[in-house]
């Protein structure tokens, strides 16, 4: 069978790398064609648009540059009409996706959502547009399904991806004699996204001169300029490493993270971090009035407490932010140790990417001419 996947970001890239492996175990003749980048396409895709020429972070910066993406989703349309998959697999990404479901549900091609939008955070209502036009939903939260079933849609509680990415990964042993690292290390996480880095690297490199015991080291991505990276490698002790963040993380003692996938990644390393987050003005004052949950954070979200930090726009300054590495660096860090123990039981078993795998080719199959949406 012939599969179309539509990821908009790194982490996104990656879950689809490893959802492809688990179709492939059940559907070994399977095709791939995607929107992502160097994970999916190492996995067997063929990659139509590179993740990076789409990563927009923020209200304002999309509408800045709508044009662009209406060209990316125009794009993208012709492209599914031009391929005929038997189904179209959308992985987060809502902003994009949510309009490629309607068009795809229009067009009558099979839908299925793996990794579901945070609806659940702001604007629960695109819950009922997601029943109208996703055929099969795959979420990877427990809470997730009693939020839709609020909406009388029936979903699959697949497991959290990210465990199998973790338990994949095989530690280099030399990793810091290879980059120099002798001190006790702070792993900085900046994002994924130009705009992501150039937010936050300044900051998080500004509070060094106070921690002169340890080593920074930025977990950079290749898919970036490294001129984002270069002018903080002039400050003592501060280095980069380029897409080896779990090698980072499996030997850093704290973490300064930007918002996102790597809080919940820092976290299930067992690292204790900040969590940082700050976007353009207008985009912040926009999701202030929309988001409808308590913390931004994964780690905060499914553990229902603030076991991590938050430093969120004008919270975000070298102040504060010395103050909570201080505190995570000696005496706090034993709370956060002991909510991470929770937070590995909540997120469940690892055989995610599997198990979604095996049920996406088994509704395929079991319907032969046609998945029938649950909300029929």
């Amino acid at each position: 069978m012939k599969y179309y996947l539509i990821a908009g970001e790194r982490s996104g890239d990656l879950h689809g790398s490893n959802l492809i492996k688990g179709i492939k175990k059940q559907d070994p003749e399977a095709e791939f064609r995607a929107w992502g980048g160097e994970m999916m396409q190492e996995s067997g895709a063929e990659i139509v648009t590179h993740y990076s020429k789409m990563a927009f972070m923020g209200f304002w910066e999309v509408f800045k540059n709508i044009f662009t993406v209406r060209k990316f989703i125009q794009l993208c349309k012709k492209d599914i009409i031009n391929y005929k998959p038997d189904v179209v697999i959308l992985i987060d990404y809502a902003g994009f996706n949510l309009r490629i479901a309607k068009f795809a549900k229009q067009h009558q091609f099979k839908t299925f959502y793996y990794i579901s939008p945070k609806v659940w955070a702001w604007n629960q209502d695109r819950a009922i547009k997601i029943k109208q036009n996703i055929d099969k939903m795959f979420v990877i939260f427990p809470f997730e399904t009693d939020f839709y079933k609020k909406y009388d849609f029936e979903v699959d509680y697949v497991g959290n991806p990210l465990l199998d990415a973790i338990q994949d990964f095989i530690p280099n042993p030399n990793f810091k004699q290879e980059n120099n690292l002798s001190k006790p290390i702070v792993a900085l996480l900046p994002g994924s996204r130009k705009q992501e880095v150039e937010k936050m690297l300044s900051l998080m490199c500004a509070i060094k001169p106070q921690f002169s015991q340890y080593q920074f080291v930025i977990a950079g991505v290749s898919n970036l300029p490294k001129t984002l990276y270069e002018p903080f490698l002039a400050q003592p002790d501060v280095s980069v490493v380029y897409d080896s963040a779990y090698d980072l993380l499996s030997v850093a003692e704290a973490a300064l993270v930007t918002s996102g996938t790597a809080t919940l990644e820092t976290a299930l390393f067992n690292v204790p971090q900040v969590v940082c987050y700050k976007s353009g003005t207008i985009s912040y004052e926009i999701g202030k009035r929309v988001i409808r949950v308590p913390y931004i954070s994964l780690v905060n979200l499914i553990l229902q407490k603030e076991a991590v930090k938050e430093l969120i726009q004008n919270e975000l300054t070298v102040e504060n932010l010395t103050v909570e590495l201080r505190k995570i660096t000696n005496s706090h860090r034993i709370q956060q140790l002991e909510d991470y123990k929770k937070l590995h039981i909540l997120t469940g078993d690892v055989g995610a990417s599997e198990r979604a795998g095996q049920l996406m080719v088994n509704y395929l199959r079991s319907e032969g001419s046609g998945i029938m949406p649950v909300s029929a």
